[in-house]
């Protein structure tokens, strides 16, 4: 239960720094996408509100959101603002993975869930996919054919 406790804990944390993030972003983006912006935002919150409850349920100290967060680069523009929300899911993507590895029952199906729609989030904000969202194991660079 220690370890399912320490990745609902992560979890939360990574939905605190998520919904930090939307705000930052969410003024540098035109009508429509910043319309997604705020719609991803509330998915964060909702996530966030959940986990806290699964966190006391769990028997814990739900772990408090920062003052405020350190971005991974500057977000002076739409262009910075859609990478930036790309990162935030793909980081959101990989405590969730833990959580489906670390939860059974209906906690592991909640993460896999959230696992789903942020990697689904993170196609909308990129433009394309990754192989296999969540996991920290993919290459950074496309892996040439073996020879024959």
């Amino acid at each position: 239960m220690a370890g399912t406790l320490d990745a609902v804990q992560a979890a939360l944390a990574a939905e605190h720094a998520a919904v930090y993030g939307y705000g930052v972003l969410g003024g540098r983006l035109s009508d429509a996408r910043a319309a997604e912006a705020r719609e991803a935002y509330a998915a964060h919150r909702s996530r966030r509100d959940s986990l806290a409850r699964t966190v006391r349920d769990l028997g814990g100290s739900p772990v408090a959101a920062a003052a405020a967060y350190a971005l991974p680069f500057a977000v002076p523009d739409a262009a910075s603002a859609l990478r930036l929300a790309a990162d935030l899911e793909d980081r959101v993507a990989d405590v969730y993975s833990d959580l489906v590895r670390a939860a059974g029952g209906p906690l592991r199906r909640e993460a896999a869930g959230a696992l789903r729609e942020a990697a689904v989030r993170a196609v909308r904000w990129r433009g394309g996919s990754v192989a296999f969202p969540g996991l920290a194991e993919r290459p950074s660079a496309p892996v040439p054919p073996a020879s024959t």
